[in-house]
């Protein structure tokens, strides 16, 4: 079941205080290592950059220390704004809609997205405004949780489906992270991603998994 997008917002308002740690302990710290990575496979010296669904910021602070000349952080949880906002004064926080995006066409030389577009009531209208919203040319880099595959599946189910949850309610508003093995399980996987960016106005799609396969980088080229 999707949540609606009202929902969406309050979970995020609720579980901001706490985001930071449990990115880092979901992920043993390597969060942060992926973050640069996804900048680096989407922004160039001097560019104009959207960061949407940005949280608290980790991913447009990466984007502006890979060069980009001008960053915009774009998300619709205040709580999570007010957060970014003490951390760079440098990247522009804007409170927004990643289905409606408050950009004009052409607006920006690439985009990101970290741990973001699972969140969203329309997955292909999502997309559909990143590509508008950038130049032809321009470069997307998505990072998302994704299914796992292999040996190493069970273990990630045990995580993310028990152990996870259970971390999440030992800290304020953490209990929000009960939603994350669903949001998992229904999001498409690698491959179906792939096609759908595809479909979406991006050529040159490519996927590289990370973590064992549980967190997938896919980076495209607005047509």
């Amino acid at each position: 079941m999707t949540l609606a997008p009202d929902a969406v917002r309050t979970m995020f308002d609720r579980i901001a205080p706490v985001y930071d740690v449990m990115n880092r302990v979901m992920t043993a710290g390597l969060d942060v290592r992926w973050r640069r990575l996804a900048a680096a496979s989407a922004v160039s010296r001097g560019d104009r950059v959207l960061d949407a669904a940005c949280g608290t910021g980790d991913l447009a602070i990466a984007d502006r220390r890979a060069g980009a000349d001008k960053v915009t952080g774009l998300d619709f949880s205040e709580r999570m704004l007010e957060r970014a906002r003490r951390k760079d004064a440098s990247v522009e926080w804007v409170q927004g809609d990643l289905l409606a995006l408050p950009f004009a066409d052409g607006t920006f030389d690439a985009a990101t997205v970290g741990f973001g577009v699972r969140n969203v009531a329309d997955l292909e209208l999502a997309l559909r405004e990143l590509r508008r919203v950038l130049r032809s040319g321009g470069r997307l880099a998505i990072l998302e949780i994704t299914k796992p595959r292999g040996v190493l599946r069970p273990f990630f189910s045990l995580w993310f489906d028990r152990i996870v949850p259970l971390i999440g309610k030992a800290l304020p508003g953490g209990s929000a992270y009960t939603y994350l093995p669903a949001s998992v399980k229904r999001f498409p996987d690698a491959e179906t991603l792939t096609r759908l960016l595809e479909d979406c106005g991006f050529a040159d799609v490519h996927v590289r998994l990370l973590a064992g396969t549980i967190v997938a980088l896919h980076v495209g080229t607005a047509q």
